[in-house]
């Protein structure tokens, strides 16, 4: 018996001087993990809030005193000698009571190659997760700079498709229960874009790894999106006016006043068909418009669109299809937000040379030649992209990066719960899509006849966002608190029929963002700017 007690004290001490070692905030500094290089571990002090540095990136919110870890995971050299590895950053808030037992992996963008601030903010929550309690990781999805370059090496390309977001949140994981003595109670994802494609990859490639994750515009299908890039960028190219040196000026394909006119004529026909007109259509399903109720008259040529305008647009919102008519990728909705300028930033730009400036033009043509299409081409012309011959050279590479898996058992039957939203007005990954992948969730998951689409509403949710550009911007109600939402499904058991959302656009207003396939209904009394008078039905 006595040296049962001698042992049990010795382990005990032992895993008090292992908890306060863990808790030194710099010692995390001499951690030693296989594979891991930890470039930095320091005490960083409460911090006030700072304006973006430009108007791509979010205000930087005023954050806790926490521990700042930053590394490398498997670093090697890669194709041409060009050195690789997955950096990461970890921030962990001061323990003491400050930590509220949850990790967050918050997702990338683009084709990711720096590593942002991992603080778990976003256009999606008032309050970064950092400032509420989480400890935060990101990554740069295994490689450096943000162009798309590292398409020519096998590895990158797998540790960008997914391979990275399992390493880093292991890593994470580690040192977390390092710091603080003990693993997270509770793990999360929450991302837009490719951070919402990560979240979907997520559930599907790693179904253990997140109790909850919010997935924003996920580029789910990214390899297809792809493709209906270069198909917008065509149809554009060939209405697109000349300069005098007869180069085409891509942007003045269609001008502000044609957007604007666009806009205006969606609305218009739509915005009431949910029974209120205010700027906002709430009822996408019922929406119906053609371009060609623009079309100039004889001897008109103000207020309305030329005919290879109308047919323009026709084409891309129809969505990419080869010769014999088959889907490349989706349709896209019709929607009040195609005249704001985040619309514009992706399918246009606003160049007034012939040097485009689309980020469709810049990343989205880069991106297709040096990473989707196999084998690598840096010489390819997307412009030429040949949709009968050419989406073969893009399958591979959707093999491993599309995240468009309906199998979700393990992750649903431990108690996932997965928080999908998109805006109606994205430019880069139709909102038609998102939605035909959770209604194919639920008939997958329990069958056309098994009450699908209810059960699926068990794990999963969908919320649409009219008029709201890509991850945030344009006449929407862009500005809601998902995470708190998600924590308390989780947690709680509380599902989240709707999240009362706000935005810039409509100052003073507030809706309730329903549910799919629910929708907001205004009860008739009281104040229509108020979410409190409206109902999910």
């Amino acid at each position: 018996m006595t040296k049962r007690i001698v042992s049990f004290v010795c382990a005990l001490v032992l895993i008090l001087a292992g908890s306060a070692v863990a808790q030194n905030c710099e010692s995390l500094a001499q951690l030693k993990l296989d594979g891991v290089a930890i470039s930095k571990a320091a005490s960083a002090p409460a911090s006030e809030a700072k304006a973006p540095g430009n108007p791509f990136e979010p205000p930087m919110p005023a954050l806790p005193a926490h521990c700042l870890v930053q590394g490398m995971i498997d670093q090697r050299t890669g194709v041409g000698g060009k050195p690789y590895g997955m950096g990461f950053e970890l921030r962990l808030p001061m323990s003491g009571g400050v930590w509220n037992g949850r990790f967050l992996f918050q997702g990338g963008g683009g084709t990711d190659g720096v590593v942002r601030p991992a603080i778990g903010g976003g256009n999606t929550t008032d309050r970064a997760a950092l400032v509420k309690g989480f400890a935060v990781v990101s990554t740069d999805a295994g490689h450096q700079g943000q162009g798309p370059e590292f398409g020519v090496d096998q590895q990158a390309r797998i540790d960008y498709a997914y391979n990275a977001l399992g390493r880093v949140t292991g890593v994470a994981k580690q040192i977390v229960a390092r710091y603080y003595g003990k693993p997270a109670d509770k793990s999360y994802f929450m991302g837009c874009s490719n951070g919402g494609r990560q979240g979907m990859m997520a559930a599907q490639r790693f179904p253990t790894l997140f109790d909850g994750i919010i997935a924003g515009d996920p580029g789910y299908r990214l390899s297809k999106a792809a493709m209906a890039e270069a198909w917008d960028n065509q149809a554009f190219m060939e209405i697109a006016p000349k300069d005098d040196s007869g180069k085409k000026i891509f942007s003045q394909a269609l001008t502000e006043a044609d957007l604007s006119l666009l806009s205006n004529a969606v609305l218009e026909a739509c915005d009431g068909k949910d029974g209120l007109k205010d700027g906002m259509i709430d009822n996408p399903q019922a929406c119906r418009f053609d371009p060609a109720v623009l079309a100039c008259k004889t001897g008109n040529t103000n207020s309305c669109l030329s005919e290879p305008k109308i047919n323009a647009m026709k084409k891309i919102f129809s969505g990419a299809v080869n010769s014999r008519g088959d889907k490349l990728y989706s349709d896209w909705p019709w929607d009040g937000g195609i005249g704001a300028p985040g619309w514009r930033a992706w399918k246009l730009g606003n160049s007034k040379t012939s040097q485009a400036n689309a980020i469709n033009m810049t990343l989205g043509t880069g991106s297709l030649k040096m990473y989707f299409m196999t084998p690598y081409d840096e010489k390819f012309d997307p412009l030429q992209f040949d949709f009968d011959k050419d989406p073969a050279r893009v399958a591979p590479t959707t093999a491993i990066n599309d995240s468009d898996s309906t199998q979700l058992s393990t992750f649903a039957g431990r108690g996932g719960k997965l928080m999908l939203y998109h805006g109606m007005s994205d430019p880069v990954f139709s909102a038609n899509d998102t939605i035909r992948y959770y209604q194919q969730l639920g008939t997958d998951m329990f069958g056309k006849d098994g009450g699908g689409a209810e059960k699926v509403r068990d794990f999963a949710r969908l919320y649409l966002i009219p008029g709201m550009n890509h991850c945030g911007g344009g006449p929407a109600l862009d500005q809601f608190d998902a995470l708190t939402a998600l924590v308390d499904w989780v947690e709680k058991g509380t599902a989240p029929e709707s999240l009362r959302a706000t935005g810039a656009a409509f100052p003073g207003r507030s809706r309730p963002m329903c549910s799919f396939p629910q929708q907001p209904h205004y009860k008739g009394t009281g104040s229509s700017e108020d979410s409190g008078n409206f109902d999910c039905r």
